[in-house]
């Protein structure tokens, strides 16, 4: 872990994406996500449907609807629609990302990932540590 300041700087960031995902209609999982660069947080996100669809992320059976985007899709499809980018950025995310999303995390040029609680799958964080994207764990936020 970094240095006192840092992890200062990352627990803050960290309970914005926790507020941030109390935003989201989803009632299985409520996930949310925080893009910074040089300290200026640049995106945001939240799990749910795309824009323009009900907000309803589950089927009858109470199972996410194929559709519904990830905290972490929807932070970077937010900037790639910005003139900002994310080259060097840090993610900070309530939940560890699955595999699908480790790779828009990557192609995205996100350099570091801080995040809460891991998700039951690792893949996605292999494959991020693989790709020489930092990765951290805070679960105490405190």
């Amino acid at each position: 872990m970094k240095d006192t300041k840092q992890k200062k700087y990352d627990t803050a960031y960290l309970r914005i994406a926790t507020e941030w995902g109390k935003l989201s209609y989803c009632k299985r999982k409520q996930v949310g996500a925080i893009i910074v660069r040089d300290r200026m947080i640049i995106s945001d996100g939240y799990n749910g449907t795309p824009s323009g669809f009900e907000n309803c992320c589950e089927d009858e059976a109470g199972l996410t609807q194929w559709y519904v985007l990830h905290a972490e899709a929807n932070a970077i499809l937010k900037v790639a629609r910005s003139t900002q980018s994310c080259e060097n950025a840090t993610l900070y995310i309530t939940l560890s990302p699955c595999k699908e999303c480790s790779k828009l995390i990557h192609q995205s040029g996100i350099k570091r990932v801080v995040y809460q609680n891991g998700y039951h799958d690792t893949s996605g964080i292999d494959f991020l540590i693989k790709a020489g994207v930092a990765v951290d764990q805070i679960q105490d936020l405190e």
